[in-house]
């Protein structure tokens, strides 16, 4: 009733890998000893976040691909994987992080893929996101604008066609009722 499939039977294989057999499996021990396979392919450990401390002062723009959490004040732009914003934080510049949990306050523009506005949140500015989660309690002033990259989207959003096309239509139509 069970029987082995020929396709996964090694033993046709013997007769033309029985001489190459041997020697295959030393060199194949002995080359990923060699070339450190084992530890390449180990995952490293992720470092701590770097933490900015309630009473440090920043001035000037952060850039980082690891965590960062905040619990002072900075006065500059911020970009970092995940970006932690304390209670006692204070933040004026832009935001930017994949991951954005906002605890404390901001003033500028946040973009991430996941911002989170948790109930302490204090937000006066534009939230541009993939995904976004408010609780209540949170406070914002702004506006909220989903994007499916938001951490490319260099400045402000480029004008559609429709939207440059709009613009000269109105003038052109104030133009024939003034004549």
């Amino acid at each position: 009733m069970f029987s082995k499939s020929k396709i996964n039977d090694p033993a046709p294989k013997q007769d033309s890998a029985a001489k190459p057999a041997a020697p295959a499996e030393p060199r194949k021990d002995t080359s990923a000893a060699s070339s450190g396979e084992f530890k390449a392919t180990a995952p490293k450990a992720k470092p701590p976040a770097s933490v900015l401390s309630t009473d440090l002062h920043v001035t000037g723009n952060l850039k980082t691909t690891g965590d960062v959490q905040v619990e002072g004040t900075v006065e500059g732009d911020i970009r970092a994987h995940l970006l932690t914003i304390g209670e006692s934080a204070t933040i004026k510049g832009e935001v930017i992080a994949d991951d954005v949990v906002i605890n404390g306050r901001i003033v500028g523009r946040v973009r991430g893929l996941k911002v989170r506005l948790t109930s302490t949140a204090r937000v006066e500015g534009d939230i541009i996101h993939k995904t976004i989660a408010i609780e209540s309690g949170a406070h914002f002033e702004g506006s909220v604008q989903r994007q499916d990259d938001p951490l490319n989207a260099g400045g402000k959003k480029p004008a559609t066609p429709a939207q440059q096309s709009a613009s000269p239509a109105p003038a052109a139509a104030n133009e024939p009722a003034k004549s």
